[in-house]
């Protein structure tokens, strides 16, 4: 990969290197089949700034060092706003919290963000144990060396765990027809990037294919779980506990004394069962398959967690003490983010390393690949969780690490994934250990989030002397 010096600005205007128009083509066509390996061939190629010319003058900009992460995320985030190529998101998703922009987003951010403080997560940790107890004892009446996918399980698990701590809602049976939608709507969405007349054009009898009727059926099972959810609540308000992101959405009143249309409620509930549950699901899922691929990582962690959890649940105050553990997921998150590209479009011109970025243009910010930059990172393709330690790095530039992108769009449930995964991993090291079944390593599927291609088949078996 190229050197890990840190951008040099040039001369105002430079053009940055890249395919040319002929040799773009074949890129944009590969990119419709791996976009993950088309951008980090194209890294190895040209280095940390990459200019793809599109067709009809648009311009692509893959930007690769964790300055240009800042620049986009931070100095410069009023400038870049949601790209069109969420557009597919939309579909689904409507207007929600991910994929909204300018006052609507500014709105219902302010109205969420303080559902997500430390303390509010905080509370929620009995729920996630719950949860997790309930998938291990399900795991316990399996047979001894019984295969299961992990990544279908711990999809359900944080579906459950959403469902519970932000709706208020039992999703253990809904889930089973939830978790396998979102997969396909996550598919779909792909398709549809590769392929735009799939949404533009239904007089072209597109959405009428077995692909596009499968999806609709997905979208219109997850509408019946949010339309179920909703209507539970309003007939049973809750009379005591703690608000949860429901209340706020029902509650919730404009500067106009208006309350929340039905569409935009939708809109939030579906984009938190869709994010809410899907990026953790993706984080353990690798970060189980690392513990298997690292041995002497999980002793390591079991080694932790049995001498601060002594056999019991993990309570608030343990998860400071649980660093390793918590190591272990930034590192699976450094290696394998489960958003692996984050895209942007810029509203004016705007100047990146010298490189002039023409208004319109869409730049592309891969955590993948800046979590791989040499500038930052000693032997950045391996596995070490010890540089997440505490006091391991200094010097390290602040923008280096994005699983939760940056500036005021950075991922609002950043806290609550912290806290559920490192829960749901102590818990597991307790009773289990999981080991790749026959197969080897698994291919990445770069679809919305980075997911291993065809689920993760692990062999569950009890660990020896487990307290």
């Amino acid at each position: 990969m190229p050197g890990g010096t840190a951008p040099v600005h040039t001369s105002p205007g430079r053009v940055a290197p890249g395919p040319g128009r002929v040799e773009s083509l074949r890129v944009l066509a590969a990119l419709g089949r791996d976009p993950l390996a088309v951008g980090i061939d194209l890294y190895r190629r040209y280095g940390d700034l990459v200019r793809v010319p599109l067709p009809r003058g648009h311009e692509l900009y893959l930007l690769c060092h964790p300055a240009h992460a800042e620049h986009v995320f931070v100095a410069r985030q009023d400038n870049y706003v949601k790209a069109a190529t969420y557009r597919p998101l939309k579909v689904f998703l409507g207007e929600g919290l991910v994929t909204s922009d300018g006052e609507l987003w500014e709105r219902q951010r302010r109205l969420i963000q303080p559902l997500f403080s430390y303390r509010r997560v905080a509370a929620f940790q009995p729920v996630m144990v719950s949860n997790v107890r309930r998938t291990l004892e399900q795991w316990e009446r399996l047979r001894p060396g019984a295969v299961v996918d992990v990544s279908e399980a711990m999809s359900l698990l944080t579906l459950n765990i959403v469902g519970e701590t932000l709706f208020g809602s039992d999703l253990s049976g809904p889930g089973a027809r939830v978790s396998p939608s979102v997969t396909r709507m996550q598919d779909f969405a792909v398709t549809a990037m590769r392929n735009p007349l799939l949404l533009s054009s239904p007089m072209l009898g597109l959405r009428t294919t077995p692909g596009y009727r499968a999806w609709a059926a997905a979208v219109r099972a997850v509408n019946e779980v949010v339309e179920q959810v909703v209507a539970q609540r309003r007939a049973n308000p809750r009379q005591d506990g703690p608000r949860d992101l429901l209340d706020a959405l029902l509650e919730a009143r404009y500067e106009d004394g208006s309350g929340i249309s039905d569409q935009q409620l939708r809109d939030e509930i579906m984009t938190f069962l869709m994010a809410g549950h899907e990026t953790s699901a993706t984080a353990l899922t690798w970060t189980l398959y690392l513990l298997s691929a690292n041995p002497a990582a999980r002793e390591r962690l079991e080694e932790e967690v049995d001498s601060v959890l002594a056999g019991r649940v993990p309570e608030p105050d343990d998860l400071d003490k649980l660093v390793w553990t918590k190591a272990v997921i930034s590192e699976s998150m450094r290696l394998y983010p489960p958003f692996w590209t984050l895209e942007r479009d810029a509203l004016n011109d705007d100047e990146i390393d010298g490189v002039r970025i023409p208004a319109g243009s869409t730049v592309a910010v891969p955590p993948y690949l800046v979590h791989r930059h040499p500038s930052a990172w000693d032997n950045p393709e391996g596995f070490s969780p010890e540089r997440f330690l505490p006091g391991r790095g200094a010097g390290r530039h602040r923008h280096a690490f994005i699983p939760f992108g940056g500036g005021r769009r950075g991922c609002v449930g950043n806290v609550f994934a912290l806290i559920e995964t490192a829960l749901t991993v102590a818990m597991i090291a307790q009773r289990f250990r999981l080991d790749m079944a026959a197969g080897g390593v698994p291919r990445l599927q770069p679809t919305v989030t980075l997911r291993p291609l065809g689920g993760l088949r692990m062999v569950l078996r009890h660990r020896q002397g487990a307290q």
